[in-house]
């Protein structure tokens, strides 16, 4: 009957449980339609921004390329930094598994114990009795505990424990799209810096070229010494550009290498060429509103905030009484063979509450700094928000400046090789100086390394725009 008395008010209290401290509600989203003071820029041939249309979860794979795909998919695999996000993302998952288990069941412990002992009755008084000797004392039981959540303290502890779980999921979300974007950016200027070396090649053979007639001439009479020396100056002057060109290549080529996770000595990092990337005639475009939804940083900081909520849902929760009810028993024998067929000879059963008393001032400032917690991770919220909306603001005003440069630079390079094809043409008609036709070679390469640069950084800024938008690891199951 005792036993039922308290299992029927175990069950009162816990239908009556309550679960103090604010419900977390999701912030709303920025009330904004554009990410520009003006309409989105539509420079003339700037990839068209098309809103509503979702972002592949393989995104790299729009610029065309095999080799850049297969270096995204082996730092995706392998990558050191993923490796370290997944663990972090294991801890919190068992985590939470350990303190659910712990807080809603009973905690229940099993115990054996075996001693050796002597006791001398004169040491209780009684000098006349009997000494026993050394004897052994054997026991086995178990305890039993339980712990009401009356006030929610520990389905908030749950509840910020997920929200850490979310955290880390995000992050690992957030940290496959910093790995590709960072792979295929520097892949891009790999290729870049390759094909600046190119042409610094082309142009550094046609001043020394130059320079054979200058020096051919000077020997003629034809031309001052101060000509010889000045080319002899631009001939040493691009000669410098290619050591450093080559070292930022082999560099970007190292840090591919750990991207991937490989030693740099080590690794096999596949060219990329730059111009066998195509840009798509089209890019994704979403609604700011839509935004805090597509990055996995801004959810990762609303996980963030939904913790914080919690803990003020703890730290509410534990100025309230606290009740636990607590059993045990045992079976103790001096012979081993009779412990467990004698039957329990010792137990005990107690309810257990606990008030704070002349804590409330520590526990509500406890309460008041969790509510400050709060506040924070509120303003780092907006924070995260705001820069996301400023990154894919400035990543559309880079394209569009992208696509007006590229276009300004083709054309010059278009004009600079027709200025050479027509020195070319005089030339063979006797009507220039192969001089002429060497500097209007020079300066078709220069044009054309110009060119080279203006492309790389228009696809660099089509990689960061996905990124920006938060890739696409909203195609497949969310964390």
């Amino acid at each position: 009957m005792r036993a039922r008395a308290l299992a029927l008010l175990a069950a009162a209290l816990a239908a009556a449980a309550c679960t103090v401290g604010p419900d977390f509600r999701v912030p709303d989203p920025p009330a904004v339609d554009r990410y520009t003071p003006a309409p989105p820029p539509a420079a003339p041939g700037m990839p068209r921004l098309v809103r509503d249309r979702d972002i592949p979860a393989q995104w790299w794979e729009v610029f065309g390329s095999a080799e850049l795909d297969a270096l995204v998919r082996r730092a995706l695999a392998q990558g050191p930094t993923l490796d370290q996000a997944r663990a972090r993302l294991v801890q919190a998952q068992e985590l939470r598994t350990a303190r659910h288990g712990a807080v809603t069941y009973p905690q229940f412990d099993a115990t054996f114990g075996a001693q050796r002992q002597r006791i001398d009755p004169a040491t209780f008084g009684f000098p006349q009795a009997p000494n026993p000797g050394p004897f052994n004392v054997f026991s086995v039981g178990g305890s039993v505990a339980y712990r009401f959540d009356l006030f929610g303290g520990a389905r908030r502890d749950l509840e910020a424990l997920a929200a850490e779980v979310d955290y880390q999921a995000y992050e690992l979300e957030a940290a496959r799209l910093t790995l590709a974007a960072n792979v295929v950016v520097t892949a891009i200027r790999r290729a870049s810096l390759a094909a600046q070396a190119e042409v610094v090649a082309g142009i550094l053979a046609a001043q020394r070229r130059q320079l054979a007639i200058v020096e051919r001439r000077h020997g003629d009479g034809g031309v001052a010494w101060l000509d010889v020396q000045n080319q002899r100056a631009l001939v040493a002057q691009t000669e410098a550009l290619l050591p450093v060109l080559e070292a930022q290549r082999a560099q970007a080529g190292h840090v591919l290498a750990v991207l991937m996770g490989d030693p740099p000595g080590a690794a096999s990092v596949p060219e990329v060429r730059l111009a066998e990337l195509h840009l798509p005639a089209e890019l994704p475009l979403r609604l700011p509103s839509e935004l805090v939804r597509q990055r996995p940083d801004i959810r990762a900081s609303e996980a963030l905030l939904h913790k914080a909520s919690a803990n003020v849902g703890v730290a509410t929760a534990d100025q309230y009484p606290k009740l636990v009810v607590t059993g045990a028993f045992s079976s103790g024998q001096l012979d081993l063979s009779h412990l467990l067929g004698s039957g329990i000879n010792i137990w005990n059963i107690g309810v257990n509450a606990l008030q704070p008393v002349f804590r409330h001032d520590e526990l509500e400032a406890r309460r008041r700094a969790a509510v400050a917690a709060y506040d924070q991770a509120a303003a780092g919220y907006r924070i995260v928000v705001l820069q996301g909306l400023q990154n894919v603001a400035d990543v559309l005003r880079a394209l569009e400046a992208d696509a007006l440069t590229l276009a300004a630079r083709s054309e010059q390079a278009a004009r600079a090789d027709d200025a050479f094809r027509i020195a070319r043409a005089r030339y063979d008609a006797g009507g220039v100086s192969l001089l002429a036709v060497l500097d209007a070679e020079r300066t078709r390469l220069q044009a054309e390394l110009d060119r080279v640069q203006a492309q790389a950084a228009r696809n660099a800024d089509a990689a960061a725009l996905f990124q920006a938008l938060g890739g696409g690891w909203q195609s497949g199951a969310e964390p």
